[in-house]
């Protein structure tokens, strides 16, 4: 966005113009209890070439993912990315995070993510796919609100405790002011989602369960599809690596209502932090009911193909009381950068890809075996695990991110107390033979 300063009379002419005396008259259908009163709490006001210091300082401390070696995954994953991927995004024309409203001047942008939503639901073996959105817990939330919608009767959303915990505690966010609840599956002792539990529940307007799920597990959707039949409401499931469906089975080939997922792992850098990629998709019969844009093809009046916006279900578009959502805007960009990597390598490359990240994970787990460590669940997984860890191997571990900048493994207590020692690694095509034994050698 252009910074446009203006002078003390540009404000006031526009103030005259609005019919406001003053600029905190432009505040005031604000209620007075949600205003702020005392300040923001802000650093003072730094000069130029300070401000250019700070940020340097801040981002300094930042850690770049070239030169470490990466064995943690949980959401964000360290894949190669083909150099032709940032030579072709970072073209001036790809520049926008938006969807573009004006087809007469954005064919080339909507063509894109025409292109990416096609992929999407070959991908997610779905119908239909949006235009994308913030990341694979916003578009989580959004199912989730979608099922208490279709189900009215219902006030609980059942989400498996094995689901990512920020895209629990994202739901969790967005259920609380509306007087929803989330209900939490158990695991079971192997790891997997407790279809008992999710039998014995009443009340619920849906089901989400993750598949690989947070502990890399790869779910038995069926089954989920049966309770969710058997109760009549939506089986929703997600992922955050998007890469496991280059070698699994995809959840429409088990009738999944609705498909939320992180598309990170698609050509868009770990970034420690962000900006994911939100993948959202659902059934023909759910069109109406999701959030965000939908690009379609169409025929101009020279009987051409041309691309426009043929959903919007936000305010912009429609009465804000009638939008499915209000919080649904799309990472365009990566959106793009998803649609040109998934281009690039193909339905043979991603299998191959896919089957790359299996067989590594394989190895590492073995060689953890035999470097003292305990395999804790047997279930099937994709490129991720868990592992408990000799009493020594915290210690180990940070010296390995001090001295040979080796990241291994994430340790699973914060997110499950019961789960002390316990720790959840990942191997991706990136990662060597010769860096997983030197790790195991290290370890031991």
């Amino acid at each position: 966005m252009r910074y446009l300063p203006h002078t003390q009379e540009d404000i006031q002419k526009m103030l005259a113009v609005a019919g406001a005396g003053s600029l905190d008259d432009l505040f005031k259908t604000i209620p007075d209890a949600v205003k702020v009163k005392d300040g923001l709490n802000l650093p003072e006001p730094m000069s130029e070439w300070e401000l250019n210091d700070y940020m340097e300082k801040l981002a300094s401390e930042n850690i770049a993912c070239k030169g470490y070696t990466c064995l943690i995954g949980a959401g964000s994953y360290d894949h190669y990315i083909p150099a032709i991927i940032p030579y072709l995004v970072s073209r001036s024309e790809f520049a926008t995070a938006y969807t573009p409203y004006q087809p007469e001047v954005s064919q080339g942008t909507l063509q894109g993510i025409y292109e990416f939503q096609t992929m999407v639901t070959d991908l997610l073996g779905m119908d239909i796919a949006t235009a994308s959105h913030y990341d694979c817990g916003t578009a989580l939330a959004e199912c989730a609100l979608i099922a208490l919608r279709k189900n009215k009767k219902a006030d609980k959303i059942a989400v498996s405790d094995l689901v990512h915990p920020s895209h629990r505690e994202i739901i969790d966010t967005y259920l609380k002011p509306t007087g929803y609840e989330m209900v939490l599956i158990p695991h079971t002792k192997d790891g997997l989602t407790d279809m008992t539990a999710l039998e014995a529940m009443d009340g619920i307007a849906g089901v989400a369960v993750q598949s690989p799920n947070f502990f890399g597990h790869i779910e038995d959707l069926a089954a989920v599809k049966k309770v969710a039949d058997a109760k009549k409401i939506l089986f929703i499931t997600s992922f955050t690596e998007a890469l496991a469906w280059g070698i699994l089975k995809n959840p429409g080939s088990f009738g999944a209502d609705l498909v939320a997922g992180e598309g990170q792992s698609l050509g868009i850098a770990k970034t420690f932090g962000g900006p994911g990629l939100g993948l959202l998709a659902g059934t023909s019969k759910l069109m109406r009911d999701l959030p965000g844009r939908l690009v379609g093809r169409a025929k101009d009046s020279n009987g051409d193909d041309g691309y426009v916006l043929t959903l919007s279900t936000r305010e912009q578009h429609i009465r804000r009381e009638r939008a499915s959502s209000n919080i649904c805007s799309n990472n365009g960009l990566n959106a793009m950068t998803a649609a040109m990597y998934l281009s690039t390598i193909g339905k043979i490359g991603i299998r191959e890809i896919a089957q790359l990240n299996h067989d590594k994970a394989m190895y590492l787990k073995s060689a953890l075996a035999g470097a003292g460590f305990e395999p804790v669940f047997d279930p099937p997984f994709f490129n991720e695990f868990v592992m408990k860890a000799p009493r020594d191997f915290n210690r180990k571990r940070i010296d390995l991110i001090n001295r040979q900048c080796v990241f291994a493994g994430l340790d699973l207590a914060p997110y499950y107390p019961e789960l002390t020692d316990h720790y959840l690694f990942c191997a991706t095509e990136k990662v060597s033979k010769q860096q997983m034994d030197q790790l195991a050698k290290e370890v031991a």
